[in-house]
């Protein structure tokens, strides 16, 4: 990519690149621009990625802002800058002796008959040392550049039949096109020499450069997107770091690098120059309908695919999900969808609100059945633990080994929302109500999937504090769809390592609003507010199978505290409803269990347990108390604990103690050196003293 001329003996001599530029062309172009800061540290990436055919589309179209993090590569000093439409016309151009390689390729066009009243500018070596070049051709205003063959393209250059293209620039008119002359570089030394292959060599695949030791085997290039196809090396892992790829190529907004892997040796980068999912439409009637495979269609993912998640598998039966967001996330909304599609699909919805029915007051009246507050919350879940009780009972006496929908009972989904409020280490409820709703989410997840009995659990975090110290609830939740939304912990990674997150895949978490980037630094260092994009509610990284993607929810209207859309959905089919024998059980379960938790949070630990409706038994609190194994924390609970502490900075080992008396100090000892050993904390210089890895 440099320039030659002559020293005063005649032999010729490569000057730098910027150099070279600015004697070939007085004035930069945007083209020679982008060109010429090909991989020079702290370039924006995506202005020169696919040189040259991105760099002459990018001469063609206006600078994207700065908020964006794709700020131009024009100088800052006064001086004019001339894009390639505003070059002069061929009959402009003076004839002068070439000073450059490129002037004597731009004369060689000019004298040609079959050029026309054309000119080439912009021309540019591939690779110092080479005659292999490219450059764009600009017809006179309102005429267009001819078409021209191999040979008479070939003809003008004196060069290989063969060996020089003419193409249509995407994104401009036939005014422009690009020229490439590549008369040495084989396939092999242009694979090497690919603008976006050497730049994922130079700046990703390099040590901490986020796809460290990985190799790129594909690209695609869309208006909005580039797509890098990654593999990992023989034997090895696939291993992508949202946030230090993002880093790694010059952009402050992470949402803008989005990353997938089949959590083997497969994974994708896509780059978006702006955000695709700004704008959602809402779901239709057919998008939440429920699909022979079991999905439905919940929003779009940035590359215009639909985001589908099951609401059950033909083949495991019912399923475990897990929808995990901070207030303002879109948790209660995407929840608000998902049942709306089970009523669309004929599947029986039983629901619990914890938060006294705010978060889902849509559903009130429109589904089987809503339990709203803290003691129905549990008394629905218990209730339902019941229906799957008689049903394996029923299973049982019949000699029935699977579950089929319809025949003879439907399916069913429990959904329980801001189930934080009860599982939480930080909930106001008593320890035996928290022990008693942590062992029958345990029981559901384990027993349902054979019943036709799903359980889709909602909270604000996946801290195993959060989720009533049990690893089992996560690790279950882990095998149906995961819904990870906008946390506001910083240590969700650390969480997500543990089990929830594909192997090989480190997120960044999802911004608060969109397109931000790097505005709210600048803004404090001016000392003004930064400026606010939309709000990214809906968007969140859907785990499921050992996949992920990222997807933003269908839109949502608000309209006088409620979704009018969602509500129409719902109306427009029957409330699927249990049979008359699972109506009964379920009735008297959910009253008798109704009333044994309002005691229970009062403060009165008699046990009710009995049998009820039919003969079956119904569960018993005594059950899940014995699920809890001793009074102190889980070993996974401590270590979330730890982390959150350390997000505040580094801390010495004697403090992370005394923030945490209920934990014996062996405990927290034990529990520190596995997160070292792990890689999630480090020593900070003093003794003792540790913070985050990252």
């Amino acid at each position: 990519m440099g320039q030659f001329t002559h020293n005063d003996d005649g032999t010729r001599r490569s000057l730098g690149v910027l150099t070279a530029a600015q004697r070939a062309l007085p004035v930069l172009t945007g083209a020679g621009v982008y060109l010429t800061n090909l991989l020079h540290p702290g370039t924006p990436w995506w202005e020169y990625a696919d040189v040259p055919a991105w760099a002459a589309l990018m001469a063609l179209t206006t600078p994207v802002t700065h908020s964006l993090n794709l700020h131009t590569l024009l100088p800052t000093t006064d001086t004019p800058t001339v894009l390639p439409e505003t070059l002069a016309p061929a009959d402009a151009v003076q004839q002068a002796q070439p000073a450059t390689y490129g002037d004597h390729r731009s004369l060689q066009w000019a004298a040609a008959r079959t050029t026309g009243q054309t000119h080439l500018a912009e021309v540019h070596l591939y690779n110092d040392g080479h005659p292999d070049f490219w450059g764009i051709v600009v017809a006179p205003a309102g005429e267009t550049v001819p078409d021209l063959g191999d040979t008479a393209l070939a003809g003008i250059f004196d060069l290989p039949v063969g060996t020089v293209k003419l193409a249509l620039i995407e994104g401009s008119g036939p005014g422009r096109k690009l020229l490439t002359a590549r008369p040495t570089l084989d396939t092999a030394t242009a694979a090497h020499q690919d603008p976006i292959a050497r730049i994922f060599t130079e700046k990703l695949a390099r040590p901490g450069g986020g796809a460290t030791g990985m190799h790129l085997t594909h690209y695609r290039r869309e208006p909005n997107r580039i797509a890098l196809r990654i593999t990992a090396p023989d034997g090895q892992m696939i291993h992508l770091d949202q946030k230090q790829i993002a880093r790694s190529l010059d952009y402050n907004d992470t949402s803008l690098i989005m990353v997938e892997t089949d959590g083997l040796g497969d994974g994708l980068i896509s780059i978006y120059k702006t955000h695709p999912l700004l704008n959602v439409r809402e779901a239709t009637a057919a998008d939440l309908t429920m699909a022979p495979d079991g999905t439905i269609a919940l929003g779009q993912q940035p590359d215009g695919r639909i985001g589908r998640v099951p609401l059950y598998d033909p083949q495991m039966g019912a399923i475990t999900d897990l929808y995990v967001g901070a207030p303002g996330a879109g948790k209660s909304v995407t929840l608000l969808h998902v049942i709306a599609a089970e009523r669309l699909s004929g599947i029986v919805s039983i629901v619990a609100d914890a938060q006294d029915g705010m978060s889902l007051p849509e559903v009130d009246g429109r589904v089987y059945h809503f339990g709203k507050g803290v003691a129905a919350t549990a008394a629905t879940l218990a209730a339902a633990n019941d229906l799957g009780k008689y049903r394996e009972k029923i299973s049982a006496a019949n000699g029935w080994g699977s579950f089929d929908i319809g025949n003879p009972w439907p399916l069913v989904n429990v959904t329980l929302d801001e189930l934080n409020r009860i599982l939480s280490a930080d909930a106001v409820v008593p320890r035996p109500f928290r022990k008693w709703v942590t062992g029958l989410v345990g029981d559901t997840q384990s027993t349902g999937r054979k019943l036709g009995l799903g359980i889709r659990f909602a909270a604000q975090s996946i801290h195993l504090a959060d989720l009533g110290d049990k690893d089992r609830i996560r690790a279950n939740a882990k095998n149906g769809t995961v819904w990870l939304g906008r946390t506001n912990s910083s240590t969700t990674q650390h969480m997500a390592r543990d089990g929830v997150l594909p192997p090989g895949v480190e997120l960044a978490p999802i911004p608060r609003y969109f397109g931000t980037g790097g505005n709210a630094i600048d803004a404090a260092f001016e000392g003004k507010e930064a400026d606010r994009g939309p709000i990214t509610a809906g968007m969140a990284n859907i785990i499921n199978g050992g996949s992920l993607y990222v997807n933003r929810t269908w839109n949502a209207r608000k309209a006088n505290k409620t979704y009018p859309h969602l509500i129409n959905l719902m109306e427009s089919a029957p409330i699927p409803r249990l049979t008359a024998d699972e109506d009964r059980v379920f009735q008297e379960s959910y009253a008798r269990w109704l009333a044994h938790a309002e005691q229970l949070l009062a403060g009165d630990d008699e046990d009710p347990a009995g049998t009820g409706g039919g003969g079956v038994a119904y569960s018993s609190p005594a059950t899940a108390l014995n699920d809890e194994d001793g009074e102190q924390p889980a070993a996974g609970s401590i270590k979330d604990r730890i982390l959150d502490l350390l997000t505040g900075g580094p801390l010495a080992l004697k403090e992370i103690r005394r923030h945490m008396p209920d934990v014996a100090p062996g405990s927290v000892n034990n529990a520190m050196t596995d997160l070292r050993e792990a890689g999630h904390v480090q020593p900070a210089g003093a003794r003792g003293v540790y913070q985050l890895t990252n």
